[in-house]
């Protein structure tokens, strides 16, 4: 394995980072969009420093410490993919507030300097004042180093804070220690919300005019009146029959002809967004087109003249004469939406009313921010009293809503398991915080919890770790202040239960995102649980083994799903044999090293189930991280047999979500020309629809089996027939049936339906014709 990553990743990495280095600059190069090209340059500027930095050797992608002489404890600044560039996120310039700082300390205005300071009686005290305050703000963690050592001072722990600033001392010149003050204090550290009122604030200030909406209401105050004065115009010279040219045009026709179109042309100046009356196939135009040829002196020919009745003709039937009943009740309506303010005008006026609350937190109550338009208000604003708050603009002021989590969820404030993944660090930070008994260290820690949080991951390889919390000098530093009792492991218990069963419960056949597993886990290491939770793996960076916790997870499994379930049956497990292949050691010639934390004898039965032939495509190494979420069950046996889970709704409602998931995403599938990825995902939310059907009883699963078709059939009829040969395979289990080794059964007709295939195209995406890959 450690030769496959030394000969492979350096192609992969630098063809990535390159590719990566051409898109942006694409985009820096072409996008209409100045925000976007200034975003792309920085980004190329990044990619530039990637491939430097791998090129000269002081970067090493891949490593927990990619940067040399940085230490792994330190924020870098990472791509996508998780390339680190070298640059540290809390290095760079030096920000207005610590010039400011120095200013105040009177010490040069360098980093070094400052932190010199820090550690005078005056800097202490000042560190002191914002601790109790909580007036300061985490970006990064490191921000939070020197208040670390601040509370160490004050509480006699003078051995920890000279350690502490031994450690981070060498970085002094380049890093910033310190917390930029604010306004207000610190937010509630039990606050949950998507977004603080300041931020949701600013998204509807900077709310620009909605183009289609703005081009609407042009034609409707602008084009559209005008066209009914060049009707007009036309209709002097018709016919009873409204035949146009049937009688001379009276006195001062053309002359007024020619002032209609010259104000057509300070018009079409001024009012740009609507081209409907360019169309030379349209109406309006065929009526300007041909009053200037008569204004100029030129006779219609038979075509025009033809083409300019037809048009009135069809205009005067479709709405009536200009002044009838029927045209003025359809001009008065569109006078009257034309009328109605702008989505922007009416942003604005909300952002004024959220200025008026702490900005630094959400809003328990949003009832008064999305109320119609006050009279108070229209005299100040102009806008009419009564005007409700558009959805668009609600949704934006309910992303700043403080409430529990689960009401987040059911209000559709968190649409899916990765927005929630976003809050619950807000909630970990809270219990992490709570096992200190100081109120400012509380505080502290859960700044910069929320701060680690905000880190991106780095690209690991070799089964590398991503750096923890506790292993910050600074949290390692306050360690022994944390309480070490039963409370707190009960109460990490209980959050762990609490965010596990939201999460199932709101987003039934989803996978859980990695944010939230680590979030998870960070809860389930405080417990006295042996609960392992394992992250989603990338099929282009694997390495064919997996961790050990892997076959922890696959052990759970079997002790929850073993001795015959459904879920035992569907994929053709025997959960005893993996029990027993895991007790079976490292294998021969394992380092010590890859022993303490590599599965072989799991990985080696992934391999086999995905039938791997050790080529190490994306799409083998995707059918091997594929068995071992079957055989781990991604998490799902963990949540239940150890956290002790048991959503509200039950199981086989879960069961029936999940279902309905899987023909949402069928149905999606046909439309695509690429449908392998909402494949996968069909075939996760399938395998956790057989996961709860595994824990209901045999009369409620069988009455869910059997509403699978009539739910299936209220789809169109394409979901129906993609899904009629999984169908097919789950009724064929449930009575007692098997797949044969290739995953079919009954002549084909059943097919166990997994996600990922080396076989090209899959059934699924590509309708029931043919063998499927396992």
């Amino acid at each position: 394995m450690d030769t496959h990553a030394d000969k492979q990743l350096p192609i992969v990495s630098r063809s990535y980072a390159e590719g990566q280095l051409a898109r942006a600059f694409v985009t820096a190069l072409h996008h209409t969009d100045p925000a976007t090209r200034a975003r792309a340059e920085e980004r190329a500027g990044g990619w530039r420093r990637v491939l430097a930095g791998m090129a000269d050797g002081t970067l090493r992608i891949g490593s927990r410490t990619p940067a040399r002489g940085l230490p792994a404890w330190v924020t870098l600044e990472v791509l996508h993919g998780g390339f680190a560039t070298g640059a540290a996120r809390a290095g760079g310039p030096l920000l207005p507030y610590e010039v400011e700082a120095a200013r105040k300390a009177g010490v040069p205005e360098d980093r070094e300097a400052l932190f010199a300071h820090r550690l005078t009686e005056a800097g202490l005290a000042e560190l002191w004042a914002l601790l109790d305050s909580t007036c300061y703000e985490v970006t990064v963690p490191e921000e939070a180093a020197l208040l670390t050592v601040a509370w160490l001072v004050r509480a006699g722990e003078t051995d920890a804070a000279l350690e502490l600033v031994r450690e981070i001392g060498p970085f002094a010149a380049t890093l910033r220690f310190t917390p930029r003050p604010t306004a207000s204090r610190a937010p509630d550290i039990d606050a949950v919300q998507r977004r603080t009122v300041a931020q949701a604030g600013a998204t509807l200030s900077g709310r620009g005019p909605n183009i289609a909406v703005e081009t609407q209401r042009e034609a409707l105050a602008v084009w559209r009146p005008f066209e009914d004065e060049l009707l007009g115009h036309w209709l002097e010279t018709a016919g009873p029959d409204h035949r146009v040219l049937d009688r001379e045009p009276g006195t001062g026709w053309h002359e007024r002809g020619a002032a209609l179109l010259d104000r057509y042309r300070v018009l079409a100046q001024e009012h740009t967004l609507c081209g409907r009356h360019r169309d030379p196939k349209g109406n309006p135009e065929i009526l300007r087109g041909a009053l200037e040829e008569t204004t100029a002196g030129r006779p219609l020919d038979a075509r025009r003249l033809g083409l300019l009745r037809h048009a009135v003709t069809s205009m005067v039937r479709k709405r009536g004469l200009p002044g009838s009943e029927r045209h003025t009740a359809v001009r008065s309506a569109q006078a009257a939406q034309a009328a109605l303010p702008s989505h922007q005008d009416i942003a604005r006026l909300v952002a004024h009313r959220m200025s008026g609350l702490p900005q630094e937190t959400g809003a328990s109550d949003v009832t008064e921010l999305v109320a119609p338009v006050t009279e108070a208000e229209q005299r100040r604003s102009g806008l009419p009293a009564g005007t409700a708050v558009p959805p668009a603009i609600r949704r934006v002021v309910e992303t700043a809503r403080s409430a529990p989590l689960r009401t987040l969820v059911e209000l559709g404030v968190v649409p899916s398991a990765e927005v929630m993944a976003e809050l619950v660090p807000q909630l970990v930070a809270a219990e992490t915080a709570a096992a200190y008994r100081d109120a400012p260290l509380r505080a502290l820690t859960a700044a910069n919890y929320r701060a680690f949080r905000n880190r991106r991951s780095l690209l690991m390889l070799d089964l590398e770790r991503q750096i923890r919390p506790e292993e910050l000098p600074w949290v390692r530093a306050v360690s022994a202040q944390r309480a070490s009792d039963t409370r707190v492991r009960a109460s990490a218990h209980t959050t762990l239960r609490r965010l596990a069963e939201v999460a199932v419960d709101g987003f039934p056949g989803t996978l859980l995102p990695n944010p939230l597993v680590r979030e998870l886990a960070v809860l389930a290491r405080r417990t006295d649980l042996d609960a392992p939770l394992v992250e989603e793996l990338a099929a282009d960076i694997f390495m064919g083994t997996f961790s050990r916790k892997f076959q922890a997870a696959a052990v759970v499994a079997g002790e929850l799903l073993g001795g015959g379930s459904l879920y035992e049956r569907y994929y053709g497990i025997d959960y005893a044999a993996v029990r027993a292949r895991g007790d079976g050691g490292v294998g021969r010639g394992a380092t010590r090293r890859k022993a303490a934390v590599e599965a072989p004898e799991f990985a080696a039965l992934c391999h086999e189930r995905a039938g791997a032939r050790g080529l190490h495509s994306v799409a083998e190494n995707g059918t091997v991280i594929e068995q071992a979420q079957i055989l781990t069950t991604h998490n799902l046996a963990t949540l239940v047999h150890r956290v002790g889970i048991a959503p509200d709704t039950g199981w086989v409602d879960l069961a029936r979500r999940c279902f309905v998931t899987v023909c949402r995403l069928t149905g999606r599938a046909h439309h695509e020309q690429r449908p392998l990825g909402t494949v996968k995902d069909a075939a996760y939310a399938w395998r956790q629809m057989l996961f709860h059907l595994s824990l209901c009883d045999e009369k409620e699963a069988a009455g869910a089996v059997a509403w699978t078709r009539e739910e299936a059939a209220r789809h169109p009829a394409h979901v129906a027939a993609r899904l009629a040969p999984a169908l097919v395979g789950l009724r064929l289990v449930v009575d007692g049936g098997a797949f044969a080794a290739d995953g079919t059964a009954d002549a084909g007709r059943a097919r166990r339906l997994t996600g990922w295939t080396t076989t090209g195209g899959h059934w699924l995406g590509e309708g029931p014709v043919g063998p499927a890959g396992r």
